[in-house]
Formats: C-alpha cells, sequence, structure tokens
C-alpha cells in the first residue's frame, strides 16, 4: 500500500511503525475470509482492510478521529486472526493499537462511552474492586429488565451465581518445587483470572512445582495491562507493565529467572509485545528482556515433558512419555475423555502457539478434537463481550455450536476470557487446559467435571 506521511510525521515512532505495517499490505483481501466480524455484519469496513483503509485515512491525515471511523474500530475484536491468514506478513495488532491510542486522544466520545470505559478501567484490572463489582452485579441482576443499555444489561450478566473463594496460591510468595528445582519461573496471576476461577493458577502452581519448577509470586506485580491497552489508555496501559517489569526484574536479581510463565493467553500476548511498547521508554532494555522470558504456561509444559514427536492427529493417545502418567482419564464405562479443545485467539493468532496444547493433552491420554472454524473468535476479545454485546453474542452462539456438534465431555481452553463466555453459553464444563494436565499427572479432579463421571483410572 503507498504511504504518503511527512518527515516530520515520521518522526514519531508509532507513526512509522504504522508506516511499515500500512507498506505491507497488498489490498489483497485474504482477511476478510477469516474476519469474525465481517462474518457477521458484511460490511467491508468491519473487516481488516477495510479498517486498514480508515485509520490510514485518520493517521496519514493528521486528524482526529470521527465517529465512522470510530464505530468500525470499535467492532474490531483483535482476535488477530487476519495476522494469521495475510501473506504479507501485515502486523496488524500495532496498527489497530496505534488507532485506538490516536482515537483515545483526539476523539470525545458520547458521555455514555465514556461513563463505561472510565468504570471498566478502574475495575477490571484490580481484583478487589472486580470482586465488589461482581458483587454488586448479584444484587442488581433483578433489575436488569429496567437497565435501558444493553452493555449495562451485559455486565450483570458476566457475574457468576457464586463468586469463587480467594485463592492462598495468588498472594506473592515462592512455591517451592517438589524434588531437584530444575527451572525458576515466574507466574502472572491475572486480574480477572484470580478473581473468576483461582483454581487454574492452583492448578498451574501444582503442576509446575511437580515437574521442578520453583515459582515465584513477585510482589508488586499486576495487571498485565491489556484491558485497558485495548481501550487506547497508552499511559495506564504502560505504568501496569513497568510495574510488572519491575517486580519481576527483582526475582531474576534475587535468585535467577529462567520464565515469566502466563496462563491467560489474551496477557501472554501483550506480556511478549512489553518489548514494543515501551520501545522508546528509558525502560526499553528491560522491557525486552521480558518479552524474551515471557511464554505460555503450555510452551514452558513442552520444554518440561519432553517425549515424543507431536501426534499425527489430535486423537491420537501417546505411549508413556517422560512425566506424564499415560493412564487415561476416563468416563465411566466408556473410553478416554472426550476434550474439545478450544484455540484462544490470543494464544494461535497472537503467540503462533497452536499445537502444543493439542499435544500435551493428546499425550496425556485425552482424547482431543477441535470444533469447526476453529479460527474465529468466540467473542469474548476481554472487554469486547461489554461494550459490542450483540456481535458478541453471535461469535459465541456460532463457537458454542461447533463445539457441542463434536459432542464432548468437557471443554478446554488457556484464556480465562474465553472459558467465562463459552461456559455461559453451554451445559458442558469448561476447564483450562492445565487443570486437565494437572489432573493427570496426580492433582485432583477439576471441580467443574462431575465426580460421576470421569475419574482417572
Amino acid at each position: 500500500m503507498q504511504t504518503h506521511f511527512t518527515p516530520e510525521q515520521l518522526t514519531d515512532p508509532d507513526t512509522a511503525r504504522s508506516n511499515e505495517v500500512l507498506r505491507a499490505c497488498v489490498h489483497c483481501g485474504f482477511c476478510t475470509a477469516t474476519c469474525p466480524t465481517y462474518q457477521v455484519l458484511g460490511d467491508e469496513l468491519d473487516s481488516p482492510r477495510g479498517r486498514i483503509y480508515l485509520i490510514k485515512d485518520m493517521l496519514e491525515n493528521d486528524r482526529p478521529a470521527d465517529e465512522k471511523t470510530v464505530t468500525h474500530i470499535d467492532r474490531c475484536l483483535s482476535c488477530l486472526a487476519c495476522m494469521t491468514t495475510c501473506p504479507s506478513g501485515v502486523h496488524y495488532m500495532h496498527l489497530v493499537d496505534h488507532a485506538r491510542v490516536h482515537i483515545e486522544r483526539t476523539y470525545k466520545r458520547p458521555w455514555r462511552d465514556r461513563a463505561l470505559r472510565w468504570m471498566l478501567a478502574r475495575v477490571l484490572p484490580y481484583p478487589g474492586r472486580f470482586r465488589l463489582a461482581l458483587h454488586a452485579a448479584r444484587i442488581g441482576r433483578p433489575l436488569k429488565s429496567l437497565m435501558p443499555d444493553k452493555r449495562l444489561r451485559a455486565m450483570l450478566d458476566m457475574a457468576p451465581p457464586r463468586l469463587a473463594r480467594r485463592s492462598e496460591a495468588d498472594r506473592p510468595q515462592i512455591h517451592r518445587a517438589e524434588g531437584e528445582t530444575r527451572m525458576r519461573v515466574a507466574l502472572l496471576t491475572g486480574c480477572a483470572q484470580s478473581t473468576l476461577d483461582p483454581t487454574i493458577n492452583e492448578a498451574t502452581v501444582r503442576l509446575l512445582t511437580r515437574l521442578g519448577c520453583e515459582v515465584v509470586v513477585a510482589d508488586g506485580m499486576g495487571c498485565c495491562g491489556a484491558l485497558v491497552h485495548h481501550m487506547g489508555k497508552e499511559d495506564q496501559a504502560h505504568a501496569f507493565a513497568k510495574a510488572n517489569i519491575r517486580s519481576w526484574q527483582a526475582v531474576k536479581r534475587n535468585g535467577g529467572l529462567d520464565a515469566v510463565v502466563v496462563n491467560t493467553s489474551g496477557c501472554g500476548t501483550t506480556v511478549k509485545d512489553y518489548g514494543h511498547m515501551l520501545r522508546t521508554t528509558d525502560m526499553a532494555e528491560e522491557a525486552a528482556e521480558i518479552s524474551a522470558l515471557a511464554c505460555d504456561v503450555s510452551e514452558l509444559l513442552m520444554r518440561l515433558l519432553p517425549g515424543k514427536e507431536p501426534l499425527h492427529t489430535p486423537n491420537e493417545a501417546a505411549e508413556d512419555v517422560a512425566g506424564i502418567d499415560a493412564r487415561k482419564p476416563t468416563t465411566e464405562g466408556k473410553g478416554p475423555l472426550r476434550v474439545a479443545y478450544h484455540a484462544a485467539c490470543s494464544l494461535q493468532h497472537g503467540q503462533k502457539v497452536r499445537a502444543a496444547p493439542k499435544t500435551l493433552l493428546a499425550r496425556a491420554g485425552f482424547e482431543v478434537v477441535e470444533p469447526k472454524d476453529s479460527h474465529l473468535c468466540c467473542g469474548s476479545a476481554g472487554t469486547y463481550n461489554l461494550m459490542q454485546p450483540e456481535i458478541s453474542a453471535e461469535l459465541k452462539a456460532r463457537k458454542v455450536a461447533t463445539i457441542e456438534a463434536r459432542s464432548p465431555d468437557v471443554i478446554a481452553a488457556g484464556n480465562i476470557g474465553c472459558m467465562t463466555q463459552i461456559a455461559s453459553g453451554t451445559g458442558i464444563p469448561v476447564v483450562h487446559t492445565v487443570e486437565l494436565l494437572d489432573w493427570a499427572t496426580g492433582g485432583p479432579r477439576p471441580d467443574k467435571i462431575p465426580p460421576e463421571s470421569p475419574r482417572p483410572l
């Protein structure tokens, strides 16, 4: 794509990066085939190619964002399926992130939008505040029909019937390895995840310590910054990122650090991008170092559990693999537990981690199946299901239908947002991949799996 930024404009690092991204685009339109919003709405401007044109016009002319541009950018899930599809390597993520910052700085939203975004940015990244908000939502749910704004009704629907207990595993501490220490890792416990489902972090700690990892929950660590980053709130996102980098660098100085482990893939995509986000700051070098250490928990487990080459198909059971009990978790009177694996967009598109979770589940003895159109988003996408509830609901219905068509006993995913979204549309248990792997290697049965149904033999 031809661009016409001035030399003065290109002195801005973000504009220079956007110029690189724009010039890589060849207008081929392959991205439209895998864009969830284009699939639902059928509008060219709700496809990556259409949004690229809007962003180019806005940035190149250095003009404030207008209502039309904001509408179509807001509808973008940042699922990044377009980046997987693109034959030219267009880094759409950096482009749309820049556009959102520009929108935040130049466009005055209607007061209800501003109020909603202000509230989300000051509640969701803070576990204590989020827990209080969920309490309030549960109390206010009977009044849902009186709410004029669909987004407020979506927020009330988000509150679970019963709040999860607080977990001691999430407080700053060192979880010692069982036996010989093979690695020392820092665990990002997350903000929403630690509130909505603390059993995920507990399973992660059990599994990693069982495999010889010393797991550090660092003092001073907090939200990864993804939630506000995708709202264009750059200063707040950078503040979260810097706090985490300082806390993990302190861990490294006081005993070493082999990896920063993330078990919520939406957070992982952001942490891996810290080096880019902070490249012009005085923490550029430290940020790049943390990004290089960051990995999804499934990536780390592939290093800790070396075994045979990846299976030819997701349904093949593994033979004995070092560290894995090959005895199959089963359903009473049936074969191996049938697990539908949902590939979170942030994991498969953002981090390019596709085979590891399926390989690990299959090696552990589960029968792994994937739904049709597994590349398409479930509609969660951080706060998207709260700010674009109608599109999100359509995507959720499509995703649940394709999953249920595979008749699984359980659904596994690697992102709490996806888990919450899918669970709200189906009666099939939804668990984190790491919970199943913990169970298969000696941990307890995940709470969401009925005790009378599956059990490890």
